[in-house]
């Protein structure tokens, strides 16, 4: 039987790898991810590690602390998520969240609710976006300043490459209309020359100085917010992208404490690549909390057009979008990356961005030879989106070879606005994630959350499906590019686990692996898709502990 005195969360020191138990799980279908068995009946867990995999008929006798019930609920290995933000999934539950924003006007009422609850301070917000307003415009100070009159409001667009800023954020960093944008930014400007409010990728460095510091307990509630949220999605693995490298130490110390439920891969800020390089990768607490690559970025997001494409925008011909790193620049950081064995991660999502990064990363590979490399020639180096390509370019994550980590859900969120923003010919090679996981590249698949909602199942759907949470894919949003169950399991558990440097311990439930499980109460592989997304996680187990249970 279950036991039932167990609560829904247990995070803090019941996620300790310490405490590795043995269980026995059974009463439901377990997929298991390995070709040779891909079903099992029951698994048996000892020490952290599976033990068993099998038939019921075939189980042997042995000693567990549980007997796991799954009561008809469907275990799978361990879902990872291959791209998201965790700082910013616990501030989204601490802050201003406009996610889900039906118009300006709602919007703005919550701002308005917000600065009345919080009369005091900057305010801090995210998870607003336009695409589907009935206003169809971005947000502008002055939308702030009639929801906050006299505050300092920042309030960034759900991709996290626009902020907007009310007209006392703009005066507080000195924002005029003479106010030249930082390279690889831009500062949106009205008819008159004055600004809008509106700052894109770079030139929202203009006003981080703003943003309340957040002090260390309100920093670490925030990580724990950030555990909470995931685990009880059922993601037993986070591959944290631009992890603050200042908040590693605060990470670290939480898996040391048991205070750190999930596996945590740690991607981190250019700002901390020079001292990982000469210290190597970082682990604590046998494996909970790696660190061992770097997230650069080379142009900005497609909402706000900051995409770097080859040709322009197809609404807005003025511009091809932002560059944010130029080969000069990086290209030695990469051969730096090359001979620390610290693996590359690089965020690019228009055309241009993508194929400008895979030649860099040539560059990079071809200065240096693999005997010079402490890891040898099996680098895997990733690119972040990979989401529009030239289908010319393709070849690039072959050849290379670069694993593509790619999210979904951005691709039934984008085909309300992508057509417009690209027009039909470059939709040829946009979320292609058939096309590169028939050549044989790796396909990494993640959530990206804070910027989409951070679901496993929303993300499972969304990749066999390719539709919107309503069912609608607009004309010819090439519906070749869903790709298969199978395949859509493999971008959540086994492909992450490659690309962290962990398939030999995760993303399958195999004998002598770590047992990492996640169960959901829809049976992903069988059920129509259009179900996938109402279901939701019931159980959580990471290293054989179990981590959320639901109620």
């Amino acid at each position: 039987m279950i036991r039932l005195a167990l609560s829904a969360l247990l995070l803090a020191g019941a996620a300790s790898t310490a405490q590795a138990q043995e269980l026995r799980i059974h009463g439901g279908t377990i997929y298991t991810g390995a070709a040779d068995q891909p079903t099992a009946e029951v698994v048996i867990v000892q020490d952290g590690r599976i033990f068993y995999v099998g038939a019921a008929a075939g189980a042997p006798e042995v000693e567990y602390a549980e007997d796991l019930d799954l009561k008809g609920a469907v275990l799978f290995p361990g879902f990872t998520d291959g791209h998201a933000h965790l700082d910013g999934v616990g501030w989204r539950e601490l802050t201003l969240n406009l996610e889900g924003s039906a118009s300006i006007v709602e919007a703005m009422a919550r701002l308005t609710a917000w600065a009345e609850a919080h009369p005091e301070g900057a305010i801090v917000g995210r998870g607003w976006i336009e695409t589907h307003w009935p206003e169809g415009r971005f947000l502008t100070a002055a939308d702030l300043d009639a929801a906050a009159p006299g505050r300092v409001v920042l309030l960034g667009r759900a991709d996290g490459h626009a902020v907007v800023a009310s007209s006392a954020a703009l005066a507080a960093a000195g924002i005029t209309a003479d106010t030249v944008a930082p390279s690889g930014g831009e500062i949106l400007k009205d008819d008159a020359g004055q600004p809008t409010g509106l700052l894109v990728d770079a030139a929202e460095q203009l006003v981080a100085g703003l943003t309340p510091q957040a002090d260390p307990a309100a920093l670490r509630d925030a990580y724990r917010a950030g555990f909470r949220v995931e685990a009880e999605y059922g993601w037993t693995g986070v591959h944290f992208m631009s992890a603050p490298w200042k908040d590693v130490p605060l990470m670290e110390a939480m898996a040391l404490a048991g205070e750190a439920p999930l596996r945590i891969y740690n991607s981190v800020t250019p700002d901390g690549a020079a001292e990982l390089i000469a210290g190597g990768p970082r682990s604590v607490a046998d494996g909970r909390v790696i660190t061992r690559a770097i997230k650069y970025y080379a142009d900005g997001a497609l909402g706000s057009r900051g995409a770097a494409l080859f040709e322009p925008y197809a609404d807005r011909p003025d511009t091809t979008g932002l560059m944010q790193i130029t080969e000069q620049e990086i290209v030695p950081l990469y051969q730096a990356a090359l001979r620390g064995g610290i693996q590359v991660a690089t965020h690019a999502i228009g055309d241009r961005g993508n194929a400008s990064v895979a030649e860099w990363y040539q560059q990079a590979l071809v200065g240096i030879a693999p005997e010079d490399r402490p890891g040898g020639a099996d680098v895997r180096w990733r690119i972040e989106h990979a989401q529009i390509l030239r289908p010319s370019d393709y070849h690039w994550f072959q050849d290379l070879p670069i694993i593509a980590s790619m999210q979904p859900s951005h691709a039934i969120g984008d085909l309300h606005f992508a057509p417009a923003r690209l027009g039909d010919a470059r939709l040829d090679g946009a979320y292609a994630w058939h096309s590169l996981a028939d050549l044989g590249v790796i396909v990494v698949g993640g959530s990206d959350a804070p910027v989409e909602r951070g679901a496993p199942l929303i993300e499972f759907y969304a990749a066999v499906a390719r539709r919107d949470l309503q069912g609608f894919q607009g004309p010819d949003w090439r519906p070749q590019e869903a790709v298969d169950r199978a395949t859509a399991l493999k971008m959540f558990t086994l492909w992450p686990a490659y690309a962290s440097f962990r398939e030999d311990e995760l993303g399958t439930i195999e004998v002598g692996k770590r047992a990492d499980f996640t169960a959901f109460d829809v049976d992903l592989m069988a059920a129509p898709e259009a179900d996938i997304p109402k279901g939701r996680a019931l159980l959580t187990v990471v290293d054989g502990v179990v981590v959320y249970r639901a109620d």
